[in-house]
């Protein structure tokens, strides 16, 4: 058994976890993958008092290649080590997360953001506002509590962009983000059919999601600057790790580029920060590990200069509804991106965020706000 800190406060009793699969209501395809439903492992924390956190940890092969398998293997193995009888306190016990494996972020995501839902829980307050406090806000007071967010287009051809880009203004959102990076010979047809068919007033930003090299990057965005389609960022244009590729495609355009698949780690941030490879990072908590690791690199990223993102991958209000608190209690410099738990037919949860057109709407009760789960044992 791993060491524990010391203290005389309630200390972590149990850790369980939970496989959930939800439906999607419109099929998610980017250049990565494609996919219909929202696979991730739901985690719950029990003190010794009885108080209890939430947290998930979502299946992104692609990306962090974490699989639900090896999050709930870790969460039930190791992690459950390090954590049963620790403090249920996370300036003490967050780091005993971060340690206890190599890898396996998204399992780390899970326990990390379920201690600071328990460790809100028990002081009374919302998510935004202890993390708010984490920050150096000792009232926290002034924490927002609703948060706006884009939604994306899922990759398809000009006419099907168009008319899903019509279907969510119409639902509400007034920020747009096109998968690009499929095809880089028609990329350019399809973001000016988007912006065709929603006029100029609707934000529009892109993702490539790695889909380009550095070259056709340059290519393609020169192209859209030259047809005065108004992109206001462009994410990831290159492989995750062509970080110099990165910095070339940033020197070479006018439109913002976001670094997010080069940035999982401090260390990451260190080397996008040394070669000024970006103008904004997308910080995310299943690519760093959870809000603790997320603070840290938002923290770094604002002193350096850099333009700051908060996003997610394909996760459920659980996720979102940490996200979101996130960009609530400490602010970042670009719209996040936080829809994913919109694609859901519904919430599998009691309580937690809501949307309302392109509002996250955070809950007022303690921590995430959430009571339990479809399906949960009573």
């Amino acid at each position: 058994m791993t060491g524990r800190p010391g203290g005389t406060g309630p200390r972590i009793e149990r850790v369980e976890t939970h496989l959930l699969s939800l439906p999607l209501h419109t099929p998610f395809v980017t250049a990565l993958r494609r996919t219909t439903t929202i696979e991730t492992v739901l985690v719950r924390l029990t003190d010794t008092d009885g108080c209890i956190g939430w947290g998930e940890a979502p299946q992104v092969w692609q990306v962090t290649g974490d699989s639900l398998a090896g999050s709930r293997a870790c969460l039930d193995g190791p992690m459950a080590d390090v954590l049963v009888a620790a403090p249920a306190d996370p300036s003490e016990t967050a780091p005993l997360i971060q340690r206890a494996v190599v890898g396996n972020r998204s399992a780390k995501m899970a326990a990390d953001v379920a201690l600071h839902d328990l460790a809100a829980r028990r002081a009374g307050v919302p998510l935004a506002v202890h993390l708010a406090q984490q920050a150096g806000r000792p009232d926290g007071a002034g924490t927002a509590t609703s948060v706006r967010t884009d939604v994306t287009l899922a990759a398809g051809d000009a006419s099907g962009l168009a008319e899903a880009a019509r279907a969510r203004v119409s639902d509400g959102f007034t920020t747009l983000k096109l998968k690009v990076g499929t095809d880089a010979a028609t990329d350019v047809a399809r973001v000016r059919a988007v912006r065709d068919a929603v006029g100029p007033g609707i934000g529009l930003r892109l993702d490539a999601n790695q889909g380009w090299d550095a070259f056709t990057a340059i290519e393609v965005i020169h192209a859209l600057e030259d047809a005065g389609v108004g992109v206001e960022v462009v994410e990831q244009p290159v492989p995750a790790h062509d970080v110099l590729g990165l910095a070339h495609v940033t020197a070479h355009v006018d439109t913002p580029i976001m670094a997010d698949e080069s940035l999982f780690t401090l260390e990451d941030l260190v080397e996008i920060i040394r070669c000024d490879a970006a103008d904004l990072v997308n910080v995310k908590l299943a690519k760093c590990g959870g809000l603790t690791p997320a603070l840290e690199l938002l923290g770094v990223a604002q002193r350096h200069g850099f333009g700051t993102f908060v996003g997610s991958m394909m996760e459920s209000h659980v996720g979102i509804g940490a996200a979101a608190s996130l960009v609530a209690a400490v602010g970042v410099t670009s719209l996040p991106d936080l829809d994913a738990a919109w694609w859901a037919t519904s919430s599998p949860y009691d309580g937690g965020v809501a949307y309302e057109r392109d509002e996250i709407v955070l809950p007022t009760t303690p921590g995430l706000g959430i009571n339990g789960f479809e399906g949960e044992a009573r």
